[in-house]
């Protein structure tokens, strides 16, 4: 099922079947993303700000900006991906960087805390409080609210879609547009899509989701679980600012992202949906040279851009 270059790309990439605890603090050194050469050559500027989580907990942000901004840049305030059990500020943020350089805008990504440490709405509160900085310090940063958008991907979209919904519930910041890639969306894990790729190893798997969900969980009830963290939960989508989102048809996020997109519509909402064929999840992230990942890339980028005003 998977397209034929991500397919040889992926012979001898390291897959498993399930991540477990024991495995956990090794994948995190391994992931750890340095980004000073993915900045070196580049007219980006970088600054290191802080904001404050609910509990008083300092979340470390990054602000990356052109070198020479416009007064009044759009602003992409980004989530990285990692299951909400990996990853840092700067996991993915190769994509959002090519949206500084050929959009000009300000790039905002934040640290929020990952499970099993942080449980429960930590994470994407952490993700809500990163986002109240931004609009705080908007005039000294040269943002312009009225074109603020917000995009993850991974876990980090779904990160972004609960961020929204949280916005929406809780009177702002106003949010222009979502763009979530391949977002995390679902915690009863259950869809087909999920079911179809178990007991295999891969990327990402029905028992990796599986413990991950776990791990952010914790002990919640079942009929206790906000979907602010499980956004497929939310009963009423209607009010959501215009939405991109995106899945490969070989993951197991596809059939949660594709509902969630025909969900919005059925609210009343603007939703722009693209599976791509043969695609795993975060093939783009993965590997940004395959065909299927820059058209992937071009797509959302395009799409920003028409969002944005050009």
């Amino acid at each position: 099922m998977l397209d034929p270059e991500l397919h040889d790309l992926l012979s001898g990439f390291p897959l498993v079947t399930e991540v477990t605890a024991e495995m956990l603090p090794i994948m995190r050194e391994q992931s750890a993303t340095p980004v000073e050469p993915l900045l070196a050559g580049r007219p980006i500027r970088r600054q290191e700000v802080t904001a404050t989580a609910s509990d008083g907990t300092a979340l470390p942000m990054t602000v990356l900006s052109p070198a020479e901004p416009a007064p009044g840049a759009a602003c992409v305030y980004w989530l990285h991906g990692g299951g909400m059990i990996l990853g840092d500020r700067f996991s993915q943020v190769d994509i959002p960087l090519e949206w500084v350089e050929s959009l000009g805008v300000v790039v905002v990504t934040v640290d929020y805390r990952l499970a099993p440490e942080a449980t429960g709405t930590t994470p994407v509160d952490d993700a809500y409080q990163g986002l109240l900085w931004v609009e705080k310090h908007a005039d000294e940063l040269g943002i312009d609210l009225s074109r603020l958008v917000i995009a993850g991907i991974s876990a980090g979209g779904g990160l972004a879609a609960g961020v929204t919904l949280m916005a929406r519930d809780l009177g702002g910041p106003a949010i222009t547009a979502q763009l979530l890639a391949c977002p995390m969306l679902d915690h009863r894990n259950n869809s087909p899509s999920s079911l179809q790729y178990a007991g295999r190893p891969g990327i990402w798997t029905h028992e990796t989701n599986r413990f991950a969900w776990n791990a952010v969980l914790g002990k919640t009830p079942a009929d206790q679980v906000s979907p602010y963290v499980s956004p497929a939960l939310a009963t009423d989508l209607s009010g959501l600012p215009t939405t991109y989102l995106d899945a490969g048809s070989a993951e197991v996020f596809r059939d949660e992202d594709v509902e969630y997109a025909h969900r919005i519509w059925a609210a009343g909402g603007q939703a722009e949906l693209h599976v791509w064929a043969g695609g795993f999840h975060g093939f783009d992230a993965v590997f940004p040279e395959a065909a299927l990942s820059v058209a992937a890339r071009a797509a959302r980028t395009r799409w920003l851009a028409g969002v944005l005003g050009g």
